[in-house]
């Protein structure tokens, strides 16, 4: 995928390296999403490389996801609700978000 695709976030996330995503890492389990998603297998939630590929080339699947991660709801994936995520920042929800699209 270009970058232009993946936004310019990604785009300076994917630049950044090891470093960014391990930021990433910490804000992930930070606030709890790694109590029901892990990289690469299903927990009570999805994968985040299934949550990446699904939204893979998708126009604007940063600023969705962040909305759908901030707003909780549920059908997308199943019938488990993701609970509202209200108290993590923008700017965390956007390294977290960007990190997890950047995953093959």
């Amino acid at each position: 995928m270009k970058p232009a695709v993946l936004g310019l976030a990604l785009a300076a996330t994917l630049a950044a390296g090891p470093a960014a995503a391990q930021n990433a890492d910490e804000l992930l389990k930070k606030f709890g999403c790694t109590a029901c998603h892990a990289t690469d297998k299903k927990l009570v939630g999805p994968a985040y490389k299934e949550v990446a590929k699904k939204y893979a080339g998708q126009k604007d699947a940063d600023a969705n996801l962040i909305k759908k991660v901030k707003a909780g709801g549920s059908g997308v994936w199943g019938q488990i609700p993701m609970p509202p995520n209200p108290q993590v920042s923008d700017a965390d929800l956007k390294t977290m978000v960007t990190y997890i699209l950047s995953l093959k």
